[in-house]
């Protein structure tokens, strides 16, 4: 009798630990059997344009060839190539190892926006970067977000005193590739409705309220307006500009905005839930889009490769947090894949060694 009281009292503990589940938790293993392969190496010679390398004035870069090798990587764009000295070292390191697989992008500090003479010290600066062998400038989201000017105003992307810098990369012949903002579901209400729930309550800072600093559309429109009225200069929008959940959207872009790019770094899982929608966008706009990846993590590079090359159905993403949906493959075209992989890259970013890749 006691043995039998012991028993359901385990059975009972052991039903209320399985209920007591929390959605952190709870990720289940799918049981649905279908054909479908995981991709190690990308099935053409890639550029990742946004790649970041923080440590390569005098990083010892043979662990990232040997990770580039197995991917089919044939060079990375390090947008994390700083300026002045830091850039210096960081082309330097390049040229006396791996000469034609990295290139640096060069980077602003936008500190000191309206003081008497800053706008032509940087314009200054940025000659000489790129002299030094910077192939392009990257802009981080701390503009729009972060900066403020001398009166302590924030600074709007389309701010006018900033149109001399992308005037002079038109001028230099480099594209400018910009993140701005983040996620909207970041600035929505953190309840059961936002898509982005588990991510924020993982990683609280993330969340900011509806007008921090200022409202999502608002950020949009700033970039988007720096696009129009510099319409000389080449940019990269990196994340797909946060539209990649709505292709619609970002198609109408596009046609209105001749001299905008879309990069696909950290927004693979929106495209991956969409494979017939997102096909026909690619097909579309296949002179337009740039492979990158962001983070340097090349487990995560397979997601990538299965999505855009195989006809794969229900897949899992690596990031639970960042989708907790399956994944589709779009099975592009080759001819759209050699664009997307190399092709864009070669023909927006100057200086980039073609005889790398196949013609």
């Amino acid at each position: 009798m006691y043995r039998n009281i012991t028993l359901l009292i385990f059975l009972v503990s052991m039903v209320t630990f399985a209920q007591d589940l929390t959605f952190e938790e709870y990720n289940p293993a799918s049981t649905l059997v279908v054909p479908g392969e995981i991709l190690t190496k990308a099935k053409y010679p890639f550029i990742d344009v946004h790649g970041h390398q923080y440590r390569m004035a005098n990083q010892d870069l043979t662990p990232v060839i040997l990770a580039m090798d197995i991917l089919n990587m044939r060079i990375m764009v390090n947008l994390s190539g700083r300026s002045g000295d830091d850039l210096k070292k960081s082309v330097q390191n390049i040229k006396d190892n791996y000469s034609n697989r990295f290139v640096v992008f060069a980077n602003i500090d936008f500190d000191g926006i309206g003081v008497t003479g800053w706008i032509e010290k940087t314009l200054s600066q940025l000659e000489e970067d790129v002299a030094s062998g910077a192939r392009g400038l990257k802009i981080y989201k701390s503009l729009g977000l972060r900066y403020t000017d001398k009166a302590g105003k924030r600074v709007a992307v389309d701010d006018v005193r900033l149109y001399p810098i992308w005037a002079k990369c038109g001028e230099l012949g480099i594209p400018v590739l910009i993140h701005t903002a983040d996620p909207k579901p970041f600035w929505d209400e953190f309840d059961g409705d936002n898509e982005r729930w588990l991510e924020l309550k993982l990683r609280p800072r993330r969340k900011r309220g509806p007008d921090n600093p200022v409202p999502w559309e608002q950020l949009m429109d700033e970039q988007h307006n720096m696009f129009r009225k510099n319409p000389n200069t080449t940019f990269i929008n990196a994340h797909m500009g946060w539209l990649a959940n709505d292709l619609g959207k970002l198609g109408e872009l596009l046609d209105d905005i001749p001299n905008m790019n879309v990069g696909i770094g950290a927004i693979i899982a929106e495209l991956g839930r969409q494979p017939r929608e997102a096909k026909a966008f690619f097909i579309k706009y296949q002179d337009r889009i740039l492979f990158g990846k962001d983070s340097w993590k090349p487990e995560e590079f397979p997601t990538y490769f299965r999505v855009l090359e195989s006809d794969d159905e229900y897949f899992p993403y690596h990031k639970k947090y960042h989708a907790f949906w399956a994944m589709y493959g779009l099975d592009l075209p080759d001819d759209v894949l050699k664009k997307v992989y190399y092709k864009n890259a070669l023909r927006i970013v100057p200086g980039l060694d073609k005889s790398l890749f196949p013609k």
